[in-house]
Formats: structure tokens, C-alpha cells, sequence
């Protein structure tokens, strides 16, 4: 039998094709006219897929943690399932046009340079690498970015502040910084066998 943790991690999984299919599939649902903003019906009914996938990530962990429910199996897979979804909706946004490549492409390299390390640290005995503080806060403004991206900015665009840019920077700051941190910590991994 597999724990609640563990059963929300998979339906975060099998929410990232569905999250796809409803972004990307040749169908139209119609418009919403938000102030000045036109918002495709698929962009939002996209966004909240993925808000409330995202929202899975922050509870399996929490419920986990709670009741003592942390296994081999969560510990692969959350971490994994959430790259899956957040590497998803960043690649169809940069398909869209409403993020940059190079800073994409930045935040790819960095997770799958962490992964590598986490994976590393493992082999080596270390045990899992715990998220710190920055790493908490990239991930947390990924989310959030991501999410306004998809909603076309709504509903910041009605005081003209770019929010979905911002958050998308900010995350981007992070990312790089975070990276850099966890590697900081980790460098005695490579003494020696360069």
C-alpha cells in the first residue's frame, strides 16, 4: 500500500501530461477579458492545473514529515516530480514566447547540475541533501512566476506592474544562487579526484 505522501506525489506526475494536453492541444475554449488583458480559457484552466499541482508538492512533504511517513520512494520521486511539472511549464512557456530561452535554459542547467549532486552526495553516504533557505524561495517563486505567466499577468496588469517578470527574475536570481550554495557546501565531494 502506498502512503498518502507518496500517492500525491503520483497524481502530481500524472497531472503534468493532462497539464499539457489542456496548454498546448489545437482546441479552442474561448477568451476571458480581464480589464485590458485577453486570457485564453486553456491558459487558465492551465495555471490552475498547475497551481494546484504545485500545491501537492508543498503537501506531500508537510504530511510526510508529520507523520513520520518519509521513504525511499517519496525521496526519489517528489524531488523528481516536481522538476518534471516546473521544467514542463517553463519549456511550453518559452514554445509560447512569454519567457526568455536563456533564462530557461539557465534554470535547467542548475536543476539538473543539483540533481547530479544530491545523487552524488547519496552515493557517497552523505544521505539527502535538504533543501535550504534559497533553494526554498526558488522554488516558491518558480511557482508563483509560472503561474502568472500563464495568466498573462492577471491581476497585476491592472496597476501596470510586471509581476510575472519579476517573479521570473527573481527565480532566476535564486536559481543561481542557490546553486552556487549547495555547491559551496558540497565541494569536499571533488577533493582529490579531478
Amino acid at each position: 500500500m502506498m502512503n498518502l505522501p507518496n500517492k500525491l506525489t503520483v497524481v502530481r506526475i500524472f497531472m503534468i501530461p493532462l497539464f499539457m494536453v489542456v496548454v498546448l492541444a489545437p482546441w479552442d475554449w474561448g477568451t476571458l477579458q480581464v480589464g485590458n488583458t485577453t486570457l485564453a480559457v486553456t491558459q487558465l484552466v492551465g495555471a490552475i492545473i498547475f497551481a494546484i499541482a504545485s500545491y501537492t508538492d508543498h503537501l506531500d512533504g508537510k504530511i510526510a514529515r508529520a507523520r513520520g511517513l518519509v521513504t525511499n520512494f517519496g525521496k526519489f520521486a517528489d524531488p523528481l516530480a516536481d522538476k518534471m511539472l516546473v521544467m514542463t511549464a517553463f519549456i511550453i512557456l518559452v514554445q509560447q514566447g512569454k519567457a526568455p530561452a536563456w533564462v530557461i535554459a539557465i534554470i535547467v542547467c542548475r536543476e539538473l547540475a543539483v540533481t547530479g549532486l544530491r545523487l552524488l552526495i547519496v552515493e557517497q553516504g552523505g544521505g539527502v541533501m535538504a533543501a535550504a533557505m534559497p533553494g526554498k524561495i526558488k522554488t516558491t517563486t518558480q511557482m508563483v512566476g509560472i503561474v502568472l505567466l500563464y495568466l498573462n499577468n492577471v491581476p497585476f496588469n491592472y496597476i501596470g506592474i510586471p509581476m510575472d517578470q519579476i517573479m521570473l527574475y527573481i527565480c532566476l536570481f535564486f536559481t543561481i544562487y542557490s546553486g552556487y550554495d549547495y555547491f559551496a557546501k558540497n565541494t569536499g565531494l571533488f577533493k582529490g579526484s579531478m
